[in-house]
C-alpha cells in the first residue's frame, strides 16, 4: 500500500470526527458570509465545497481549512454593487485566482511580512465593525425593503448607520429574540466554564446557536405564531430533487464583463487582500499546530489561486485560508488535510440531500454568528492593547480603521500602510543619529544605516554643538552612510575652526564609497593652533 495512503488511514480516527466538527462550524459560516456579502446563499456553500475538496489537497498546509472568509465580505458586497451583477463579479473572482496563481509561481509568498501588524489588525477591526453595522438590521428583523439575502444591496456598507436607527424603531420580536439568545449562546460558549468541559468543547457554538433558532421557531409556529418568524427571515437555499436540479443551482460567470475595467480593479483587490488574509491565517495555524509543521507559502498561493478560479467558474465566493475553521480543526484533533477534505464532503452531501432542513435556519442565527465574529475582530481589548503600545502602534491602527470606514477596504489599507511607514521612518529617523553632551565634549553617534532622510536631523544636531568645544563623530556602529550625510559633515568641518570646534572622526570614511579627504579633518589644540 502506498505510504501516503497508509499515513492518512493511520490518522483517519482523528481526521473523521475533526472533519465533521469543522463542517458543523463551516456550514452556518458559509451561509452567514454569503448573507453579509449580498450574494446568493448557495454561493457560500459552493466556496466551502471547493475549499474542502480541492484546496485542501493542493495546499501544503496540514491543518489549514479554506472557504469563504468574513474578511472579504465588504469587498464582495461593494464589488457586486459596483459591477451591477453577481455573474460579473464571478469574472473578477476568476481573474483574482489567476493573479494568485501567478504570484505563487513568482514566489510572492513573503509579501505578508511587509505589512505592519498594526495595519493588518486595523483592517480586521474595521471589517469587524462593518460586519456589526451590516448585521444589526438583520438581527432585529428590519422589514423595510427586506428581500432576503440581498437586503440592503442598494446601500453602501458605510451608509448603514441610518438603517440601524430605523431597524431599532421597527423591531420584529421573533427575529430579535432568536438573534439575542443565539448571541448569548455564542458568548457563553467562549467562557472558561464551557471550555473546561471536554464534551461541550467538542460541540461548536455556532451549531448550538443554529439549533436553538430552528427549535424555537418550530415551537413558536405551533404554539405562539405571533412570536415566530416568516419565510422571509429564513435561509432560502435551493432544494434539489435530483442531480440535474442540483446542477441547475450553479451560477456561471458572465464573460461579457471581461471588457469592463472595474472587473480588473476588483480582481486585484480580491487577490491582494485574499492572499494577505491567507498568509496571515497560515502563519497563525502553523503556530497552533502541535507538531509545529511549517506550511509553504508559495504553494499556498497557488492552491488558493486554483480554488478561486474554480469557485468563480461554479458561482462561489472568494476563498482564503480561514483561522476560525482551522483552529476548530486543530482543537477537534485534526492531523492531516483529510479532515478538511471530509468537511468539504459533508457540505456537499448536506447541500445535495438535506437542503430542505437547512432552510429551517433563521437568518437571525446567522446574523448573531456574524455579530459575534465582528465583535471578536474589533473587541475593546484590542484597542486597549494598541493604546498601551504607544502612538507609533495606536495611530496606524486607528488611521487604518477610520480610512476603511470612510472610503473602502483597498484605499483604507493603502492609507494605513502609508501611516505605518510614516511612523517607521520617523522611528528610524530619530534612532539613526544621536547626540550626547558631557561638559564641553559632544559625541555624535551614527547608528547602523544613515540615509539622506536623516540629513535634516543631522543639521539640527550639529547646530547644538557650541563654540570652544570638542565634537567626536563616531561611525563605528554604522554600516552605510549616504553621500548627503558625508557632505553635510564635511561642510560642518570646514566651518568648525571658525567656532573653535575640534572635530575628531571614528571610522567615518570607507562606508560611503568616497575617498578620505584629509583637508577636512581639522584638529585644534587648546591654544587654537591647527595640528
Amino acid at each position: 500500500m502506498d505510504r501516503s495512503i497508509q499515513h492518512y488511514l493511520r490518522h483517519i480516527k482523528s481526521d473523521l470526527p475533526a472533519g465533521f466538527v469543522v463542517f458543523l462550524v463551516a456550514l452556518p459560516l458559509c451561509l452567514g458570509i454569503a448573507l453579509a456579502s449580498g450574494a446568493p446563499l448557495f454561493a457560500g456553500l459552493v466556496s466551502g465545497i471547493v475549499g474542502g475538496l480541492v484546496v485542501s489537497w493542493l495546499s501544503g498546509s496540514q491543518l489549514s481549512v479554506s472557504g469563504p472568509a468574513a474578511g472579504l465580505t465588504v469587498i464582495v458586497f461593494n464589488a457586486i454593487q459596483t459591477l451591477g451583477s453577481f455573474q460579473g463579479f464571478l469574472v473578477a473572482l476568476i481573474l483574482s485566482g489567476i493573479i494568485q496563481l501567478v504570484a505563487g509561481f513568482l514566489r510572492a509568498g513573503v509579501v505578508g511580512a511587509f505589512f505592519p501588524s498594526a495595519v493588518i489588525k486595523g483592517m480586521l477591526a474595521a471589517i469587524g465593525l462593518i460586519l456589526i453595522i451590516k448585521q444589526i438590521p438583520h438581527g432585529t428583523g428590519y422589514n423595510e425593503n427586506f428581500g432576503g439575502p440581498e437586503a440592503y444591496s442598494n446601500e453602501s456598507a458605510y451608509t448603514l448607520f441610518l438603517p440601524i436607527m430605523d431597524a431599532f424603531s421597527s423591531i420584529s420580536q421573533g427575529v430579535t429574540l432568536i438573534c439575542g439568545v443565539a448571541l448569548l449562546i455564542l458568548i457563553a460558549w467562549e467562557t472558561s466554564w464551557f471550555k473546561s468541559h471536554k464534551i461541550l468543547r467538542l460541540i461548536p457554538g455556532p451549531l448550538v446557536a443554529v439549533m436553538w433558532g430552528i427549535v424555537y421557531n418550530l415551537a413558536a409556529e405551533k404554539w405562539l405564531p405571533e412570536w415566530s418568524v416568516g419565510a422571509i427571515h429564513l435561509v432560502n437555499v435551493p432544494i434539489s430533487g435530483n442531480i440535474s436540479e442540483f446542477m441547475g443551482n450553479f451560477v456561471f460567470p458572465d464573460h461579457s464583463y471581461w471588457t469592463n475595467p472595474q472587473v480588473y480593479v476588483v480582481a486585484a483587490t480580491l487577490a491582494i487582500i485574499g492572499s494577505l488574509e491567507t498568509l496571515l491565517s497560515l502563519e497563525a495555524v502553523d503556530k497552533l499546530d502541535p507538531l509545529r509543521r511549517t506550511s509553504p507559502t508559495n504553494r499556498e498561493l497557488k492552491a488558493q489561486g486554483v480554488g478561486n478560479i474554480m469557485s468563480g467558474l461554479l458561482g462561489g465566493l472568494p476563498i482564503t485560508a480561514v483561522i476560525v475553521r482551522s483552529s476548530g480543526n486543530i482543537n477537534a484533533g485534526g492531523k492531516t488535510p483529510l479532515s478538511s477534505f471530509i468537511h468539504g464532503i459533508f457540505i456537499l452531501l448536506s447541500v445535495m440531500f438535506f437542503s430542505h432542513y437547512i432552510n429551517y435556519v433563521p437568518l437571525g442565527c446567522l446574523a448573531a454568528i456574524l455579530l459575534h465574529t465582528g465583535f471578536k475582530l474589533a473587541k475593546p481589548a484590542l484597542f486597549l492593547e494598541f493604546y498601551r503600545r504607544g502612538p507609533s502602534q495606536l495611530l496606524p491602527f486607528i488611521i487604518t480603521i477610520t480610512a476603511i470606514l470612510a472610503t473602502d477596504l483597498l484605499i483604507g489599507m493603502l492609507i494605513g500602510v502609508l501611516g505605518g511607514l510614516f511612523f517607521v521612518i520617523k522611528a528610524n529617523y530619530r534612532a539613526a543619529i544621536t547626540l550626547t553632551q558631557e561638559g564641553s565634549s559632544y559625541l555624535l553617534t551614527l547608528n547602523k544605516d544613515v540615509a539622506f532622510l536623516n540629513k535634516a536631523l543631522l543639521r539640527k544636531l550639529l547646530l547644538h554643538v557650541k563654540s570652544n568645544s570638542t565634537l567626536t563623530i563616531d561611525a563605528t556602529k554604522s554600516q552605510f552612510i549616504d553621500y548627503d550625510i558625508m557632505e553635510t559633515i564635511e561642510d560642518f568641518m570646514v566651518t568648525a575652526p571658525d567656532n573653535n570646534i575640534v572635530v575628531e572622526l571614528r571610522e567615518l570614511y570607507g562606508k560611503e564609497k568616497l575617498k578620505k579627504h584629509q583637508e577636512f579633518i581639522v584638529l585644534k589644540d587648546a591654544s587654537g593652533h591647527s595640528k
